[in-house]
């Protein structure tokens, strides 16, 4: 067994796990040697993921289709892997909404509070006190780079990204003491499902990374927190708008987003 599967294994649970960075975490953990726990709703998508799995690197990979909108849902999963040794949670699954707040589905604003907030605390709160009992292990949070300052236009997305990162650094802070590892993982374009979903064709976004490669950079990364931007091209962005006075930070994203 590798070191790092010896830090973190012998399983994994991993959110949002039916495509995208999520499909890439689970891949790649398999791939060191851990057992994974893949959750989504596409079930169809899962068990071909964790049949995938199994035949390749001969790991023990579950499918648990689960809908993180729904408020009983980390209670699932969190019953679903009581007599399992997680070492590793990453907690993946999130999604956004493009546009004028005030014009945005009410419905997709409170769906996306229970997605990217509520199921990533609950998660955490469940296994925390197992992985400090144990010594060692690990907390991966996606974020992303829009949770660094509030962004004009993704308003809804950007606070629940502020809040991962909140909660992602205090965690960090936290848990280090007891040789728990966190890493709140901020990307800024990715060739995802996510941007067409918005309406936004990748290939217009600078800078796109592939998903492998930000899965890749957060698990090398994984004993670097609290924070990980895996671009160098969005470090150098939002370095710059975070020195910049607030106001005309905003206002530039404003101008920018609106044109």
């Amino acid at each position: 067994m590798g070191e790092f599967a010896q830090r973190y294994g012998p399983v994994a649970v991993v959110t949002g796990a039916s495509s995208g960075i999520g499909r890439s975490f689970a891949t790649q953990l398999a791939g060191r040697g851990l057992d994974v726990v893949l959750v989504a709703r596409r079930r169809d998508r899962l068990h071909a993921l964790a049949e995938e799995l199994r035949g390749t690197y001969g790991v023990h990979a579950s499918a648990l289709p689960v809908d993180l909108a729904d408020p009983a849902a980390a209670g699932e999963i969190l019953d679903a892997v009581a007599s399992l040794d997680v070492g590793l949670l990453v907690s993946n699954a999130g999604f956004g909404v493009k546009g004028t707040f005030d014009e945005g589905d009410a419905g997709s604003l409170s769906a996306m509070l229970m997605v990217n907030c509520q199921a990533p605390t609950q998660l955490a709160h469940g296994l925390a006190p197992r992985l400090r009992q144990r010594g060692r292990g690990g907390v991966l949070f996606t974020s992303s780079v829009e949770g660094l300052v509030g962004c004009p236009y993704s308003a809804g997305y950007s606070a629940t990204k502020a809040y991962v990162n909140a909660l992602g650094e205090a965690l960090w802070a936290e848990l280090a003491p007891a040789g728990v590892d966190v890493l709140t993982l901020c990307p800024g374009a990715t060739d995802t499902e996510a941007p067409r979903l918005q309406g936004v064709d990748p290939t217009t976004l600078q800078d796109l990374m592939s998903p492998d490669d930000v899965a890749r950079s957060a698990l090398e990364h994984l004993r670097d927190g609290p924070t990980h931007i895996p671009s160098a091209h969005y470090r150098q962005l939002f370095d710059t708008l975070l020195a910049m006075p607030r106001r005309d930070a905003l206002t530039a994203m404003a101008r920018s987003m609106g044109e």
